[in-house]
């Protein structure tokens, strides 16, 4: 099956074309920071604008590069939510628009669902097994019993991992987005004599706060009275990397306890950082665990990643019609497959 993808959930506008869930041709990502970065974060409303000038472009090119026309294509996928509405809208009317104009299905993904499968087209991946899917708005520990069936078994309190990076990079003025430049730093700097709290590390279930750690790095940057010089800022990332990587190691770890399952993936642009990757394959070396990470370029917002989703749910006839809706908010429990 051909299917065409689309991602418009945030700040990347994106198409995709993927053969039976599983083959990239071509995937297309288009992104937004160097508009962003001005304002240390997105404005949703200057998305939604970007959006709407590129993704006819990005459509087209992404066509071409994969060597196909618009009549070939059998199925399109979208992300339906969650995300900025006003993005998400912009890539679910023009899924709608084509669909409807080439007289084929369509049907509205969720966002996490994408990065959570975005491994298997790489490799095969044996279900069920854990995914910890860490982004700049998600913090999510799934157990995934197969495509389309979710549940989930903690979450962010508070603040996403990726998000608690962002706002750290700008606390120190490093710029957004700030995780890539933390990770950076963090691999050149020394956390010593320096340690950032560490919250719910203790607590038994397997939920996250990060928020805690973000106001410990304000507190201290205010404690030192004065800019941080170049050699503390390396510090201050290294030991916030610390705290942040052991929370999530440590509660992927209980997870795996709790449910016996010991194939994890990790899913998700933070998926990216060096320091997660290098512990979570330290302790998988050391425990007999299978531990999976996609491809850098599959770990960020791409559409390429829904098809693996859209394939499997387009073939069994899980069409959605033109009055389904762009959603904000959506747990990924509530988007399975027999639910649809």
């Amino acid at each position: 099956m051909l299917i065409l993808a689309l991602e418009t959930s945030c700040d990347e506008t994106s198409a995709g074309v993927v053969v039976d869930g599983r083959k990239i041709l071509a995937n297309l990502v288009t992104s937004q920071i160097d508009i962003h970065a001005r304002y240390g974060g997105v404005v949703p409303e200057l998305a939604s604008r970007k959006h709407l000038e590129g993704i006819g472009v990005v459509i087209q090119e992404a066509l071409r590069q994969a060597g196909v026309a618009a009549a070939d294509l059998e199925g399109i996928c979208v992300t339906r939510g969650p995300g900025l509405i006003g993005a998400l809208l912009v890539g679910l009317a023009t899924a709608k628009a084509m669909a409807f104009a080439l007289g084929i299905p369509w049907v509205g993904l969720h966002h996490m669902e994408g990065h959570v499968l975005a491994v298997l087209l790489e490799k095969e991946v044996s279900f069920p097994f854990l995914a910890l899917a860490v982004s700049g708005a998600h913090t999510h520990i799934y157990r995934v019993e197969g495509i389309g069936r979710y549940q989930t078994l903690g979450r962010t309190l508070d603040d996403a991992a990726g998000e608690a990076y962002d706002k750290v990079a700008k606390l120190l003025g490093l710029g957004y987005p700030g995780g890539a430049l933390i990770d950076r730093l963090a691999a050149e700097g020394e956390a010593t004599g320096l340690v950032f709290p560490r919250p719910l590390l203790h607590q038994q279930n397997l939920d996250f706060s990060f928020s805690g750690i973000k106001t410990a790095v304000l507190n201290h940057v205010r404690r030192l009275g004065a800019p941080p010089s170049e050699g503390e800022i390396r510090r201050i990332c290294a030991a916030f990397q610390e705290a942040a990587v052991e929370v999530l190691t440590a509660k992927i770890l209980r997870a795996v306890e709790g449910t016996g399952l010991g194939r994890v993936v990790v899913a998700g642009g933070v998926a990216c950082n060096r320091g997660l990757r290098k512990r979570l394959l330290g302790l998988a070396e050391e425990r007999g665990l299978e531990v999976h990470f996609p491809d850098p370029a599959l770990c960020g917002d791409n559409a390429a990643m829904l098809g693996v989703a859209g394939d499997f749910y387009l073939r069994r006839g899980c069409v959605d019609g033109l009055e389904v809706n762009a959603l904000a908010h959506w747990d990924l429990d509530s988007a399975n497959f027999h639910q649809h």
